[in-house]
């Protein structure tokens, strides 16, 4: 397995998620209260022309992460 922030995937790829790698407490914890635990399987919907925000799907519901959240998001992707 390959782990790659989330803002590298293009839409209809799926990952799982690693860790969080962001520094910030804040970021972290609402990366967390939205679901993005480790373990859980996500897919890219599509991504914005200016590539902010990315809109992910994940646990039965969309969501948009900015692009700068997005990167602190590890994914385990099987490419190589």
């Amino acid at each position: 397995m390959n782990e790659v922030g989330l803002n590298t995937l293009i839409p209809g790829e799926r990952g799982i998620v690693g860790k969080l790698a962001t520094p910030s407490f804040e970021v972290r914890q609402r990366l967390l209260e939205m679901g993005l635990t480790k373990g859980i399987t996500i897919k890219v919907i599509r991504v914005a022309p200016l590539g902010d925000p990315i809109e992910i799907e994940l646990r039965g519901y969309r969501l948009s992460l900015r692009r700068k959240e997005a990167e602190a998001v590890m994914i385990q992707t099987s490419k190589s």
